[in-house]
């Protein structure tokens, strides 16, 4: 069984930074995906930005030249670097793990889920 657990979501002001790690557990392969996600009231969950196996990363147009996404695979780690917030950058922050060793932006591919962390931007 597979578990994810994130951390480092918290309050910044816009223009700031945040840091978020997720943390995996159980069996994973390191070939899938791996995906963060966030929900904001009254939205649907969108894909945020993920990596393949080989490190081919990508991000949302909304937080591109501001988030990156990188994984530590010797630790199991995901990682979030979320730079220049802006307000509509706060939601719940999920990571997830993918099914295949492809990424694509559907939730309905991600096998496994954190509970997520609550990032706010404002001033």
């Amino acid at each position: 069984q597979v578990r994810l657990q994130e951390s480092g979501g918290g309050s910044a002001q816009p223009g700031g930074s945040l840091r978020l790690s997720c943390a995996a557990s159980g069996f994973i392969h390191r070939t899938n995906c791996m995906a963060w996600f966030r929900q904001a009231p009254g939205k649907e969950r969108e894909a945020v930005a993920w990596i393949n196996s080989g490190g081919f990363t990508d991000v949302v147009d909304s937080a591109k030249g501001r988030f990156t996404i990188s994984r530590e695979n010797g630790r199991n780690i995901l990682y979030l670097d979320m730079n220049s917030a802006k307000p509509e950058d706060t939601a719940m922050y999920y990571c997830a793990a993918g099914r295949e060793t492809w990424c694509t932006t559907d939730s309905a591919d991600y096998i496994a889920w954190g509970r997520g962390t609550q990032v706010t931007v404002s001033s």
